[in-house]
C-alpha cells in the first residue's frame, strides 16, 4: 500500500464509520497519546522498565498503527500528501546530512 492509498482507505473509513474527522487539535492531541503509549512500550521492551500488569496486553505493531493513523487523519484534514512530504523530506535530508553521520565520531565507535 503506498501512503496515498493509506490516505485515501483511512479517509474513507472515516466516511463511512467515523462520522466526521476530530478536529484538528483533538487529534493532534489524540497522536500525543498514541505516541506516549507506544513510548511506553518501547522503555519497557528496551529500556530499563519493567512490564506492569496493564503493559502485556499491549501490541508494538498496533501501538504503531495507531500513531500512523491519527498522523494520516491530520495529514487528510490539513492537505498534506504525505507520499510527496515523505520524498521531499528523505532528499532535505539526503542533501543536509550527506556526510554528516559518517563523519560523526559518537556513531563510528
Amino acid at each position: 500500500m503506498t501512503l496515498q492509498e493509506a490516505q485515501q482507505q483511512v479517509d474513507n473509513w472515516i466516511q463511512t464509520y467515523g462520522v466526521r474527522y476530530f478536529s484538528e487539535l483533538t487529534n493532534m492531541t489524540i497522536l500525543t497519546e498514541e505516541v506516549g503509549e507506544l513510548a511506553r512500550i518501547m522503555a519497557r521492551t528496551y529500556g530499563d522498565q519493567s512490564f506492569k500488569e496493564s503493559d502485556l496486553s499491549k501490541n508494538l505493531a498496533d501501538e504503531m498503527a495507531d500513531v500512523l493513523w491519527v498522523l494520516i487523519c491530520l495529514a487528510n484534514q490539513t492537505g498534506v500528501d504525505l507520499e510527496d512530504a515523505l520524498q521531499k523530506n528523505i532528499a532535505k535530508k539526503t542533501s543536509r546530512d550527506a556526510t554528516r553521520h559518517k563523519n560523526n565520531k559518537k556513531l563510528n565507535k
